[in-house]
């Protein structure tokens, strides 16, 4: 016990904190409530005199023997009795030793009063083993930080003081780990807000226009459209975060195919790969897809810029005929807009429409070259077959009934894709301004 005694003012100073049941000049009995806590923060690495002083004891008052002192015992009260030993027992027991026999009544009343602590402690067995299963079974696949708050949702529902200890055991985690993750739950929440926030963006350009997009083309339209800068691998986390995601397209069979080194007997590949000359108007890729809707096939003709990647003229069809190709040849001539390179020449497969005489015959009409990929080769004319696959993956057809409303659908694709969808490799440009910069230039 410690000999500093406590004046008349400090008594009514301590007889106000919560924490204590009673003083006198010499002695204080605190709460065991207090003294549970003390033991949970001293377990967790704090000291007693932290402890104390959180609690809202002034240390000089105390003495700092006094503290050690009531630290040590409960410690070792905990050690040998556990919580039953933080109990203050002096109200329920006098502290000497009974000498008479006690009657049967008695005898009666502290076995019921053993049992009944038994069957308590039971119960608590057989919640603490279902707990057990149910952490086991929660935290399968899961990050360290979800299994924290895994600990603490089971600690604040059930009734299990001073387990902390044992669970992060029990599922492999740091219990230095754990009391951080409890002391940074603010810095979190104003993290989550923040990433609440970027989301709420993010989502605003994955649906501008009506397009599902990947992380660059929201980068490039968040800086475009709404004049915000955010980095790429941010926007790539948020979507991983939010399960935002772009659709892909499915992996193209051609691909596997060996590469066919023998060129067209008639036209040969005058290209070559070169697609991007940095010239508007000079390469003109070609080719032709079929639309599945409402049971029904079409077809879309395309002519595409390969410098800018601008859909230069399109056609859709109902049927795959000869026509689909010379009337997106004629729809190219008849767009005021387009002006082409003296030597600007169509590239396209060795398809039947192609290598057609009548086809031939109208692009020596407009004085325009020709080229053809290898046969069986898709890399020669690789931007244009990436153009179809971005469509199909982004244009939704499911609902379309008839071919009048799949070529709105079209028409609506073609006036974002051009003006609208930023390309990465255009520096963050959509193709009409690309092309604009480049005449500039």
């Amino acid at each position: 016990m410690s000999k500093q005694l406590f004046s008349p003012e400090q008594i009514e100073q301590l007889q106000k904190n919560p924490h204590v049941l009673k003083v006198s000049t010499r002695t204080i009995t605190y709460a065991d409530a207090f003294k549970s806590k003390f033991i949970d923060e001293y377990l967790a690495g704090k000291t007693p005199r932290k402890i104390f002083e959180e609690a809202g004891f002034e240390i000089e008052m105390l003495g700092m023997k006094r503290v050690e002192q009531a630290s040590s015992r409960w410690r070792k009260s905990y050690e040998k009795n556990g919580l039953i030993g933080l109990t203050d027992t002096r109200k329920t027991s006098s502290g000497r030793s009974l000498k008479r026999e006690l009657t049967m009544a008695e005898i009666l009343e502290r076995q019921a009063a053993r049992i009944e602590l038994l069957e308590g402690q039971v119960e608590m067995l057989k919640k603490l083993e279902v707990t057990e299963r149910r952490l086991l079974n929660d935290s399968q696949k899961l990050g360290t930080q979800k299994i924290f708050q895994l600990i603490s949702n089971t600690i604040q529902q059930f009734p299990f003081k001073r387990m902390v200890t044992y669970f992060c055991e029990l599922l492999n985690v740091s219990r230095s780990g754990y009391y951080n993750y409890l002391a940074t739950i603010e810095e979190r929440t104003v993290k989550e807000q923040k990433d609440i926030e970027a989301r709420d963006l993010i989502l605003k350009a994955f649906n501008r226009r009506g397009y599902k997009k990947g992380s660059r083309s929201i980068k490039m339209t968040l800086e475009h459209d709404f004049d915000i800068v955010m980095n790429r691998k941010k926007i790539q986390r948020i979507m991983r975060k939010y399960e935002i995601k772009c659709p892909h397209r499915k992996a193209n069979p051609y691909k596997q195919m060996a590469k066919a080194t023998k060129e067209h007997r008639v036209v040969p590949n005058k290209l070559k790969r070169q697609f991007k000359q940095g010239v508007p108007g000079k390469v003109l890729l070609t080719d032709i897809s079929y639309l599945p809707y409402n049971g029904k096939m079409a077809y879309l003709s395309t002519i595409k810029d390969g410098s800018t990647n601008e859909i230069l003229a399109y056609h859709v069809s109902d049927r795959i005929t000869l026509d689909i190709a010379t009337r997106t040849v004629e729809k190219l001539f008849r767009n005021k807009r387009v002006k082409l390179h003296p030597e600007a020449f169509i590239h396209s497969d060795q398809g039947v429409h192609y290598t057609s005489p009548k086809f031939q015959k109208l692009l020596k009409h407009y004085k325009l070259g020709q080229s053809m990929s290898r046969r069986g080769n898709c890399w020669d004319n690789a931007p244009q077959e990436s153009f179809f696959g971005h469509f199909k993956d982004q244009v939704d057809f499911s609902m379309v009934k008839t071919l009048s409303e799949l070529r709105a659908k079209i028409d609506h694709y073609m006036v974002y894709y051009n003006n609208y969808r930023y390309q990465w490799n255009l520096k963050r440009m959509a193709p009409v301004q690309y092309r604009n910069h480049l005449l500039v230039a």
